[in-house]
């Protein structure tokens, strides 16, 4: 069995991760997907509980054709010891696929294997880009699977992250 570990914040979950876990699930037998800075939220660039990113990830996922895990991931900001963390709080795996730099370094150092996945219209496609559309009162929901939109308005998420985006108006 082969099984594979992917990481990402999710905030929200968008159709660009959901593009590179559906071509991730076509070599993998299981995969888990990291929930990173899980114990962020309710701020500007963490609008959504971990809570709220495993239901986002669980329902726009229910489709494809891989048995998965969401499981949450605290930053613990001690970067030589991260990847001994990760694989303390999941299952066993042989893959890590990520783009980012310092995961890539520190999954290479640990010595598991780390593949970079195609990223999907990158610059449409990212929480930053979706989260200033919701702010800006501008179309987002063509960005995110149908499933994800209805996680975000059931937990009124662009009202939360408008109000945890305003400043309280004084420069200390």
């Amino acid at each position: 069995m082969k099984r594979a570990f992917y990481i990402g914040r999710f905030q929200p979950f968008h159709l660009g991760h959901y593009s590179v876990i559906t071509s991730i699930a076509e070599e993998v037998d299981e995969l888990i997907i990291g929930i990173g800075s899980a114990q962020r939220t309710h701020e500007a660039n963490n609008p959504f509980t971990a809570g709220e990113r495993v239901m986002m990830i669980r329902h726009a996922l229910e489709d494809i054709d891989v048995h998965f895990y969401a499981l949450p991931i605290d930053d613990i900001q001690q970067n030589p010891v991260w990847v001994s963390y990760v694989t303390s709080r999941t299952p066993p795996f042989d893959t890590a696929y990520t783009n980012n730099p310092l995961v890539i370094e520190l999954f290479e150092e640990a010595g598991i294997t780390v593949k970079q996945p195609p990223m999907y219209l990158r610059e449409q496609h990212s929480g930053t880009e979706i989260r200033r559309r919701m702010l800006a009162n501008e179309e987002w929901r063509h960005l995110v699977p149908d499933a994800v939109a209805d996680v975000i308005d059931e937990i009124d998420g662009v009202r939360r992250l408008k109000r945890v985006s305003r400043t309280d108006g004084f420069d200390y």
